[in-house]
């Protein structure tokens, strides 16, 4: 499938929407907790086996980027977008049936490794073409596509609740709100796929300089710098940090204040679990424009160390205060969220152009990890308090702090990430080898 090209006058500003179409949908992944008590309820399972269908989506979702990082580069948006969507959409429909037949490893392998497959895919499908078309603004670029992930639960969770409320929560109930969601994500992804386009040439667009210029960093060498390590540190740390919390963020705030005078009740929490999706995409918008402005490395700076101070209020005081909590809570997300949406461009500031779709793959192997610490991080100690037999707030507590921690390692690392020494840099000028080999691509396709 070869990568659509814009016609002449094509309007860049439509590349974002087809971008939004994808991330919003694969988006619902943060509305699984959602799915968590009725999961365990009609199955029988622990909070950390409910979290393996996420947590596997997630290590997938890294490792595909990784893996097909280059394949997407070599392909295009729009095979990307079209593999995304048959795997992201299959693996709601093998969920269904794994909930339907209550074959709990079905729902493990299609939301999980199929659908996971899918989120990888489709998560960095747009983000190359982006940059390309936006050269002048790529933090705001970026920030809009990817803001669409973070959003995405604003819309699956009180959709997946009031399905949950419609049909029911037993296993029949949960297999209905799945297969309705696989249909009509399909439908949705398939407007980015027909809408996607790429640019004419490599000709600057915009008010910023050409897509090439200044030094370019291949993928392969890129993995070889320190500063592609430190930039895997930061995001492993800071998704660690706000992951665990997400994915457990329905239950969780029940439990802070279920021994309070204003407990949370189910339809609260799954509003909640929304009001952290619209600070999650507001986040990524609003921070990565704004790192536009103040630079990469300062906006880290923000997400890392106040990051870590509202995860301290949150541990000392977060029972006391139902605002409190809420606020501290939708800052880390914001946070969180901003943290993904600027990793491109600050890629794109330390490697250049030339394969930012590729380093970005690989970089997303921090989340994998991070999709496995966090929650199991989250989940496992409040198992193991509850079975001590503690509850509320106290099944948190030292989650909270060893959040803090990773917050700091993460701090630390984005410190230690400088310029890329010239003998990374690919040997050419910005009118020749790279560049001039991928504008010869695009003029072959506008001439087949």
């Amino acid at each position: 499938m070869s990568p659509p090209v814009a016609p002449p006058g094509w309007s860049r500003w439509l590349v974002p929407p087809a971008a939004l179409s994808v991330h919003l949908s694969i988006g619902q992944a943060y509305a699984w907790s959602v799915f968590k008590p009725p999961l365990e309820s009609a199955l029988g399972l622990s909070g950390t086996q409910s979290a393996l269908p996420f947590q596997l989506g997630i290590v997938m979702l890294g490792l595909s980027a990784a893996f097909g990082g280059t394949l997407v580069e070599r392909n295009g948006p729009r095979w990307a977008m079209t593999v995304a969507l048959i795997c992201f959409s299959s693996g709601f429909l093998l969920s269904a049936l794994g909930a339907a037949t209550e074959q709990y490893w079905l729902i493990v392998f299609g939301y999980g490794f199929v659908g996971g497959i899918g989120l990888g895919i489709g998560y960095i499908s747009p983000v190359s073409t982006l940059i390309k078309w936006f050269p002048d603004r790529p933090g705001m670029a970026t920030g809009i596509a990817i803001m669409g992930f973070g959003g995405g639960a604003l819309i699956a969770s009180p959709w997946s609740a009031q399905m949950l409320e419609s049909f029911g929560s037993d296993s029949s109930g949960i297999a209905m709100a799945f297969l309705v969601h696989g249909l009509s994500y399909s439908v949705f992804m398939l407007l980015g796929v027909l809408l996607v386009r790429v640019p004419r040439s490599e000709k600057p667009v915009g008010d910023g300089p050409g897509v090439f210029e200044g030094p370019q960093v291949s993928a392969r060498n890129a993995v070889r710098t320190p500063q592609f390590w430190c930039l895997w540190v930061v995001l492993c740390m800071n998704v660690t940090a706000g992951i665990g919390i997400l994915e457990k963020a329905a239950p969780m705030i029940t439990d802070f204040f279920a021994n309070t005078s204003t407990p949370v009740s189910v339809s609260a929490a799954a509003g909640f679990v929304a009001l952290l999706s619209a600070a999650n995409m507001a986040g990524r918008i609003g921070w990565s424009s704004t790192s536009d402005l103040i630079g990469r490395k300062n906006i880290y700076r923000l997400y890392l160390g106040v990051g870590a101070l509202m995860y301290g209020l949150i541990a000392l005081a977060g029972d006391s205060s139902k605002p409190l909590f809420i606020l501290c809570a939708l800052v880390i997300l914001s946070f969180y969220g901003g943290g993904f949406a600027t990793v491109p461009a600050y890629l794109k500031d330390l490697f250049g152009t030339y394969q930012v779709g590729a380093i970005h793959g690989r970089l997303l192997t921090a989340w994998s990890t991070a999709g496995v610490l966090g929650p199991l991080i989250v989940n496992w100690i409040a198992d193991r308090q509850e079975e001590a037999g503690k509850d509320g707030s106290s099944l948190y507590t030292m989650s909270l702090f060893i959040m803090i921690g990773l917050l700091a390692v993460g701090f630390v690392a984005n410190e230690f990430v400088r310029p890329v020494h010239p003998r990374h840099h690919v040997p050419s000028s910005p009118t020749s080898a790279p560049a001039s080999k991928e504008a010869a691509d695009v003029q072959r396709q506008q001439s087949a």
